[in-house]
């Protein structure tokens, strides 16, 4: 168990910010792939993944990987893992299956056949057979076909790392916890924050930027909160888990630096107070009601880190969509092939309209808000819209590509300066300069 070929899905674009964290967690120097990382690792460094990692979507090990013509290809790939090192055939178990330009005219029939090679190696070995749930399995196999190879993983994870445990009151569509952390770990204030930078989500919804954050600045591990599902596995070893939570538990310090959230609708900011509750971190982040058209600094400077309402009555710009909802381009799953855009909303991630009630643009009002009361802080903004700079009339000095979900965005960085976008940034205190146009479009 100590040479295990790890992969990590994550979204696309936040491959590199997730090999650095890889490296953070582990010490090993994993390879950015399309939406995942790579490498070779301990079973003690799967579950330390699992539980640290804020930026991966699962921790997956690696079982088998060949070459296919056939279904009985698959089939046989499947029956020469040693599955029984893994769970037992009193074990529940599910088989999902992902493929890019395979030549298979059903891919329900190459997953039963993957099944069918599973059980049929308990059967040999056990004379039964374990039962698939489809629901609640105890093991999840995930199984990539590419034109003609096949690799074959089980799922150390269970439900999906950004599901942390402590996210109970939300809103209509919040933003993924994982998509969060890599918002946060883009603008840099993951390192700023200990030198006590602040950090202020002026649209807060249900807390999640503004609560990764509060994590982050007290050294709490993401996955305290949850199981695993690792945890049902033959080799875990309990002691060493609970020596593994022990660590993080003594890791966590006081907040490094002050967290502020807040949010137009005293509702959402309600539920923002719970969720900060039950992840651990009441104490270090201050959540408030009020329009960010409005709200004043918390502090003389900072970072801002935005997911502003993009709903059915913002036009989206560029590739994220065109009126009317009817998508055009496509997203990424977990292993990096295209997957349909939904129809309807345009990111469906909108809490509240992106007009003000008199029609006056949203991204405007805002911008000039910024430019007259936020000299000296740092906006990051998460957006599908790739003309937003030009409606803030705002002149961006990094431009990072990011998914949230199937909808392509850019996190935009403003360096604000009062009453003018243009001129010499202001300088920020803690912050690092970026140069103009140095991210990627």
């Amino acid at each position: 168990m100590n040479q295990l070929q790890l992969f990590l899905p994550c979204a696309a674009g936040v491959e590199e910010l997730l090999a650095a964290e890889v490296k953070r967690v582990t010490g090993i120097q994993g390879k950015a792939w399309r939406a995942g990382v790579q490498l070779q690792a301990s079973w003690r460094d799967a579950m330390q993944l699992n539980l640290h990692s804020r930026l991966a979507q699962r921790v997956l090990i690696e079982l088998q990987h060949n070459q296919y013509r056939s279904e009985q290809d698959l089939y046989n790939a499947a029956a020469s893992v040693a599955w029984e090192i893994w769970f037992t055939p009193r074990q529940t178990f599910k088989v999902e299956i992902t493929a890019q330009h395979s030549p298979l005219t059903s891919l329900n029939f190459a997953a039963l056949k993957i099944k069918d090679a599973i059980a049929d190696r308990f059967r040999a070995k056990f004379d039964v057979r374990p039962d698939v749930d489809t629901r609640w399995p105890d093991a999840r196999v995930y199984v990539h076909l590419t034109t003609d190879t096949v690799t074959i993983y089980i799922d150390t994870s269970g439900e999906p790392l950004f599901k942390r445990g402590w996210r109970e009151d939300k809103g209509d569509a919040p933003l993924k916890e994982t998509l969060a952390a890599a918002m946060i770990a883009a603008s840099g204030w993951d390192q700023l924050c200990k030198d006590g930078v602040p950090l202020y989500d002026p649209c807060c919804g249900s807390g999640t930027i503004a609560i990764e954050a509060a994590q982050i600045a007290c050294n709490m591990a993401p996955g305290l909160n949850r199981r695993f599902a690792f945890q049902k596995f033959l080799p875990f070893q309990g002691h060493v888990w609970d020596g593994l939570l022990n660590q993080a538990e003594a890791a966590i310090t006081a907040p490094s630096a002050p967290v502020f959230g807040s949010d137009v609708s005293f509702r959402m900011v309600d539920f923002a107070e719970r969720n900060a509750e039950r992840a651990g971190v009441a104490h270090a982040v201050q959540l408030r009601g009020g329009d960010a058209l409005q709200r004043m600094p918390p502090a003389p400077s900072g970072v801002m880190l935005v997911n502003p309402p993009y709903g059915e009555r913002i036009e989206v710009a560029g590739v994220a969509g065109v009126p009317g909802g009817q998508q055009r381009q496509q997203g990424m799953d977990e292993f990096g092939q295209p997957v349909p855009r939904p129809q309807g909303r345009a990111g469906g991630v909108g809490r509240e309209q992106a007009q003000t009630e008199d029609g006056t643009d949203f991204f405007a009002q805002l911008a000039t808000h910024w430019k007259k009361n936020y000299a000296g802080w740092t906006a990051h903004v998460l957006t599908p819209d790739l003309k937003l700079p030009g409606k803030m009339r705002l002149k961006e000095s990094r431009r990072v590509p990011m998914w949230n979900g199937p909808i392509e965005c850019r996190l935009f960085r403003f360096d604000m300066v009062a009453g003018s976008a243009r001129g010499k940034p202001a300088s920020t205190p803690g912050l690092a300069p970026s140069p103009a146009g140095g991210g990627q479009g």
